[in-house]
């Protein structure tokens, strides 16, 4: 085709061209609601009348975003590890730079800027090893089987992409709970794998049933090869703590139907609910003795993102591999090296999480001080949300027993889902939209997740000061009934 007498070049990458999965990618926790809301916030900079005067953003767990302070003690070891000249100033305690001192040793040149081998610092997987030994009560953890990674989210995705092939029915399946984790799904979509919906049961706190994963697995079956199956615990959205009971049923369940176990434990240090204790697949696993520690395939994953450090921004994490074939491990090592290393500061914090100050070392006090209070905080902020949620006629929210979020269940009057529909919305996105628009608060709609058909949440994190806390509940208190008075 020729226009002005040039030839006129056809886009070689269009929507027709463009690789199809990747178009059913959906990624509700920075979809169209914060898409909005940061250009409301524009919109507020330009001196645009609004009812309120700031976006309040509660639909992420990014914890420093709001207002959560970093741990003194692992910036220390940071800002030495990133400028070395300030290990001769005499304001950093020796501690602090003895560790500095130990990661950068082992890296390239003694510098943070140099690559470090694909899997990680070899001192910071031995660390990573005897923290999870420690956590476990000393059930053995091999260095060799840990692969620090960008956060968990890139550990997670690089294990599907090891397990899922095949083509129509022999397409792999995996098992992700309903509500889940949006980058389950998103990565199950890119991926072109098969996703095995079952769903928690909320009536009785987000629990997870075995009879619903035996009903999830066989109606898969007539159209799949299920092969994996996810676990959050800590929940996210739905921030219930998972007994041990219901553990060692999920490992029975996961032995017998021949399942890759995934546990996604980046929560593992908030819980916040009597009664309720973080409990590792991996140490019930090996306690449930030999005939599942020697036969169930699982990995595991934390993150420097979450629990009492909230370090996003550095996207430091981990995953270990339990029985593991051998020669799957050397491809899974093939795999991580095409990206040749996890970001090295990342890798600089891990270490430190996993070695914080001892009870003989001068960082130890203010260390347990900050960490204490800052786990007690969100503790009290989880206990609000509830409380002050469930005072609301037409909302109810489970008891937020772990993790950062609520996933309260909200009545839509008949009106509401009706117009909802003629926008071409889902109601619950219709009534978030609303919300911000209305109160500056940005919530996620609990679509995003998923959800049972005919039920509809939102998900918001418990991250705001409490100040700033007490201000979102009062105004969704506010905008709920006005709302359900206005659809009535």
């Amino acid at each position: 085709m020729t226009e002005n007498g040039c030839e006129h070049r056809e886009r070689v990458l269009t929507m027709d061209t463009m690789n199809p999965n990747i178009k059913r990618v959906e990624y509700a926790v920075r979809g169209p609601i914060v898409q909005r809301a940061a250009q409301i916030e524009r919109e507020l900079k330009m001196g645009v009348n609004k009812p309120f005067t700031e976006v309040i953003k509660a639909n992420i767990g990014d914890c420093h975003a709001m207002g959560q302070k970093p741990i003194t003690f692992f910036r220390q070891v940071l800002a030495l590890c990133s400028y070395p000249d300030l290990l001769e100033d005499s304001k950093f305690p020796e501690d602090a730079k003895s560790r500095a001192r130990r990661i950068l040793q082992a890296c390239g040149g003694g510098s943070l800027g140099a690559y470090s081998t694909s899997q990680g610092i070899e001192i910071i997987r031995q660390d990573v090893a005897r923290y999870i030994e420690r956590r476990d009560g000393g059930i053995p953890c091999d260095p060799d089987n840990i692969y620090l990674s960008i956060g968990a989210s890139d550990a997670i995705v690089t294990m599907l992409k090891l397990l899922v092939s095949g083509e129509g029915m022999s397409r792999t399946g995996v098992m992700i709970s309903i509500p889940q984790y949006p980058l389950y799904s998103a990565a199950l979509a890119e991926l072109g794998a098969v996703q095995i919906s079952y769903y928690l049961e909320e009536d009785n706190c987000w629990s997870l049933e075995i009879n619903e994963l035996r009903r999830a697995l066989q109606e898969a079956k007539k159209h799949c090869s299920p092969r994996a199956l996810c676990i959050i615990n800590p929940g996210n959205p739905t921030g219930q703590v998972q007994s041990r009971q219901c553990i060692e049923d999920v490992i029975r369940f996961a032995a017998t139907e021949n399942l890759f176990l995934m546990s996604d434990e980046v929560y593992q240090d908030n819980v916040y609910a009597d009664g309720c204790k973080f409990h590792s697949f991996k140490k019930v696993l090996f306690e449930m003795g030999p005939e599942y520690s020697e036969k169930v395939e699982l990995a595991s994953f934390h993150s420097t993102s979450k629990c009492y450090m909230g370090e996003c921004g550095f996207r430091g994490g981990y995953m270990e591999v339990v029985n593991l074939d051998p020669e799957v491990k050397v491809q899974l090592t093939k795999l991580v090296s095409v990206r040749l290393c996890p970001p090295v500061p990342g890798q600089a914090l891990l270490d430190v999480v996993v070695n914080p100050p001892q009870p003989d070392e001068p960082s130890y006090d203010t260390f347990i001080k900050e960490r204490t209070e800052t786990l007690a905080t969100l503790a009290e902020k989880a206990n609000m949300t509830q409380e002050i949620l469930n005072q609301v006629p037409g909302i109810k929210c489970n008891p937020v027993q772990g993790a950062m979020y609520s996933f309260p269940r909200i009545h839509l009057p008949p009106k509401a889902i009706l117009e909802a529909k003629e926008k071409g919305q889902s109601p619950d996105m219709f009534y978030c939209m609303k919300l911000l628009e209305e109160t500056g608060i940005c919530l996620v709609p609990g679509s995003g997740f998923g959800q049972r058909d005919g039920t509809y949440h939102f998900r918001m994190t418990i991250l705001p000061s409490k100040e700033k806390l007490k201000i979102v509940l009062a105004k969704i208190k506010e905008f709920h009934q006005h709302f359900t008075d206005q659809y009535s």
